[in-house]
């Protein structure tokens, strides 16, 4: 092997495990000191104290059934819809498919504003129906109920449901149908007994993703619930950030890590089922069909109410944005350059923007290095190696942005303040979203192509230039299209170890939002407007540039 390939493989394959070693296993492992010895020796006692806590169980139930009746009303939703995008064909039926996805790229702050200004006490639809009805009271009261979570639970992740499942639904080969038709099966019967049991493997993997965004879910229950609905992760932050009670924020982020990793540890399984070789069938040549009248106006409606949920908020949010205070106003987005505590340690909400673009720039730039690298660690021939690798790349995933800022806290010391530090969180976040987009074309490559290269010469740099890249092109933009959008939305390792004269625009909308007085709403809701508007440039390249079979 040339000294130049043995160079270059070595780097990528020891490039991400020591980016992995340091800023994801380090601070995990850091908070596992703390919570069985926090003293440095091994001491159980805190922990068996906080154990026998019913506050800390209360939590952990609450957490759980959350997430689970969230992830059933989700696939409630995003089942009916996989099945129309899968079956049948429309007018817009791409832009429809790309309007599910706007809100899984959106900043849970975002979310969070949205449902406020839609449906909050002084709400659209609230005020709409006050002045209609006469009433003195707002007649709908969801803000600070399990309902309202629920539902900012199921616009965010149905999504996850029609990409994985009506994704793979679409590719069924309708060969598989007309079999189960020729041996008798029709109707119902040929769906219980043909279609679902192809489709259990991509339902039972969207269902446990699902579970996992609801479980460790921060942003929409700190803004629409509140701390009276604390689950792990709020009651993390809140130990952590409000009371600095390391230890026991340490034993919550233990407790939240072990299940998440016992569910991430399934899902790879179901996953791994999932993607066993069927007969498929390309989108491009997937059977649509028309259906009858009954079955047009049912998909038709279907699609009416999912357009309906799923713009109404972020259109709400635009337009109260500019009308706030009863007339059209552009003041709230002029405050945003608007510096009127003149504090050390608060800047104009404008600057917010500047650091959120840095910020994610950088990340962009490390999750495309240490993603691309993992990519083709994990397209090498199956090993041993790639067999660990790739739940391992994976695992950020099911990591709970605040335990990993609450890592960073008890494991990075001094640095913890350090600037460089956010981008980091921000990568480890981001990174399984570039391996799992990356991949796929990875894998798509032709071996011979690059044979082909050698053999005239070219070296291994030179081979990947020429030949990788202009294949590789889109699957890279899409890639870094999805870092920065993340980059830019993260909330959760951002409160916990940015500082607070570097805000982000998430951080600057969580204050706005905290805070009495119409120019604070005006300005959350202005700043909220602008980041929907880069996520949603962002999901068009995305969508521009998606490969098929791509399932975000």
């Amino acid at each position: 092997m040339h000294p130049v390939t043995r160079i270059v493989r070595g780097t990528i394959v020891l490039f991400p495990l020591l980016f992995l070693a340091i800023f994801f296993v380090y601070p995990l492992a850091a908070i596992l000191r703390l919570s069985l010895a926090p003293e440095g020796v091994p001491a159980l006692q805190p922990v068996w104290e906080a154990a026998r806590s019913g506050a800390v169980w209360r939590i952990l139930w609450f957490t759980t059934w959350q997430a689970l009746a969230s992830t059933a009303l989700t696939m409630a939703l995003g089942l009916p819809l996989a099945a129309i995008f899968a079956r049948y064909t429309f007018p817009g039926k791409s832009a429809l498919r790309a309007l599910t996805t706007i809100p899984f790229v959106m900043p849970t702050v975002v979310v969070g504003a949205a449902f406020t200004t839609l449906i909050g006490p002084t709400g659209i639809i609230n005020n709409w129906l006050r002045g209609g009805l006469g009433l003195a009271e707002p007649p709908i009261q969801l803000m600070n109920t399990i309902w309202i979570i629920l539902l900012a639970h199921a616009f965010y992740n149905v999504s996850v449901v029609v990409r994985t499942v009506g994704g793979f639904w679409e590719a069924l080969n309708p060969a598989l149908g007309e079999a189960g038709q020729v041996l008798g099966a029709h109707g119902l019967r040929l769906f219980r007994t043909v279609t679902l049991p192809l489709l259990m493997p991509s339902i039972t993997a969207a269902g446990m993703l699902v579970f996992l965004f609801c479980f460790t879910s921060f942003g929409v229950i700190l803004i629409l619930g509140g701390l009276r609905f604390a689950t792990l992760e709020v009651e993390i932050y809140r130990q952590a950030v409000n009371l600095f009670n390391l230890p026991v924020a340490a034993f919550l982020s233990l407790l939240q890590m072990v299940i998440t990793f016992a569910v991430m540890a399934v899902y790879t399984r179901v996953q791994a089922r999932a993607s066993l070789p069927l007969e498929m069938r390309p989108r491009a040549h997937a059977p649509c069909h028309s259906g009858k009248l009954l079955h047009r106006i049912v998909v038709g409606a279907l699609l009416l109410v999912m357009v309906l949920l799923l713009v109404a908020p972020l259109l709400a949010l635009a337009w109260r944005s500019f009308t706030l205070g009863g007339h059209f106003t552009l003041d709230y987005y002029r405050e945003l350059a608007v510096n009127r505590r003149q504090s050390a340690f608060f800047a104009p909400p404008v600057t917010a923007i500047r650091n959120s673009l840095i910020y994610a720039s950088a990340a962009t730039l490390l999750s495309l290095l240490l993603g691309v690298s993992g990519a083709y660690v994990l397209a090498r021939p199956r090993t041993l190696a790639t067999a660990i690798l790739d739940p391992l790349f994976l695992l950020p995933l099911g990591t709970s942005a605040v335990t990993l800022g609450l890592g960073y806290i008890v494991a990075m010391g001094a640095w913890r303040t350090s600037l460089w530090l956010v981008p980091v969180a921000h990568t480890m976040i981001a990174t399984p979203f570039v391996v799992r987009t990356f991949l796929p074309a990875l894998r798509s490559l032709d071996p011979h192509l690059r044979e082909a290269a050698a053999v005239l010469g070219a070296g291994p740099l030179r081979t990947w230039w020429e030949v990788d890249m202009p294949v590789l092109r889109r699957a890279l933009l899409v890639s870094a299209a999805f870092a920065f959008t993340i980059s830019l939305g993260e909330f959760g390792a951002t409160l916990l170890i940015n500082r607070p004269d570097r805000p982000t625009m998430p951080m600057v909308i969580y204050r706005a939002l905290g805070q009495p007085g119409m120019l604070n709403y005006g300005q959350a809701l202005a700043m909220s407007t602008i980041l929907m508007v880069v996520c949603m440039v962002a999901l068009l390249l995305i969508e521009r540039f998606r490969l098929p079979g791509e399932e975000f």
